[in-house]
């Protein structure tokens, strides 16, 4: 009985030293040397057949590379938590009285909105159903944050942000009398140069103020001069310019006349700029979104697809 009860321990060290043995190098042989894995392979073939399988699982466990952990996605309300593809998503569940289930794919995460009395299984498979609608959407957000916090401009001496679509550097001029932009050289690398009036110690909250009034200044000077310009090619005629400040909104119109541009707008390239005038001089002919409208942005800027897709895609500072 003392023997039978000793063979298991013997052989799981046996496991373990074929183990080691066949990772060791083999010191007495030159580097590169293949006795010790053949010497090794020879063994496990002459081994009983249950041995040897348990002896291949041993060695396949220490060969096995370790994985870096695929990422997850975390709502901060999250409630139900789900395996999709490989990828743990954990999303709110919000009950609404609604007929079906509702998914949404925001900055925070996964949001689920369901009706009271569909139970959480059922949930979770609407979920496993849309995974790859929202694995491909959970990227792409966490793709725009990434970007967005990348734009970010730290305020200080040399800081550098877009003004219709080139680099513009911060210079700190303390002998200037106004702020003022100068031409860049002929160089594509090279940006232009706004100097502003702000010791070169100047706290960062007051140059992005100093920056940020000179560019609203600017875009209403813009917006004034291309609402004209495209006013008479439309026929129609606006009557207020405001200067808007929305996270999402670029523009509106009113039946009054009364035009609203954000000023972030200079950002972008003066035909992005175009684009937007043109998008809300053609709401004073028709304040829908239908064919008619479309049709009268089409005849004055044909590439109003393309310039409303860049808009949409390209990545500008945040204040």
């Amino acid at each position: 009985m003392m023997r039978q009860a000793r063979q298991p321990a013997a052989m799981a060290r046996r496991l373990v030293q074929l183990t080691l043995d066949l990772f060791a190098p083999d010191r007495a042989a030159p580097a590169g040397n293949l006795a010790s894995a053949a010497q090794a392979s020879d063994s496990i073939q002459n081994m009983p057949s249950a041995q040897a399988e348990q002896a291949q699982t041993a060695i396949e466990t220490v060969a096995s590379p370790v994985l870096p952990p695929l990422p997850a996605f975390r709502h901060p309300r999250a409630t139900r938590e789900i395996v999709l593809d490989g990828r743990l998503v954990a999303y709110e569940v919000k009950r609404r009285k609604r007929r079906t289930i509702g998914f949404s794919v925001g900055s925070e995460g996964l949001a689920v909105s369901a009706p009271k009395w569909v139970p959480l299984y059922e949930i979770d498979q609407a979920v496993q159903g849309k995974s790859r609608w929202i694995l491909k959407k959970l990227h792409e957000t966490r793709e725009r944050h990434r970007q967005l916090e990348s734009a970010r401009i730290d305020w200080q001496e040399g800081a550098t942000f877009p003004f219709l679509g080139e680099p513009v550097r911060v210079v700190l001029d303390s002998r200037q009398l106004h702020t003022a932009l100068e031409a860049g050289s002929a160089s594509a690398e090279a940006a232009r140069i706004l100097r502003i009036k702000l010791p070169p110690d100047a706290a960062p909250g007051q140059i992005q103020l100093a920056v940020q009034a000179w560019l609203q200044q600017q875009a209403r000077q813009l917006f004034t001069a291309r609402l004209d310009f495209f006013a008479a090619q439309l026929g129609v005629e606006w009557r207020k310019l405001s200067l808007s400040s929305a996270a999402t909104r670029w523009g509106s119109a009113s039946t009054s006349g009364a035009i609203r541009l954000n000023w972030r707008l200079v950002h972008f390239s003066p035909a992005v700029v175009d684009y937007v005038v043109v998008h809300e001089l053609s709401h004073l002919r028709f304040m829908d979104h239908g064919p008619h409208f479309w049709a009268t942005v089409h005849g004055v800027m044909p590439n109003h697809a393309a310039l409303r897709r860049q808009l949409k895609d390209e990545v500008i500072p945040r204040w």
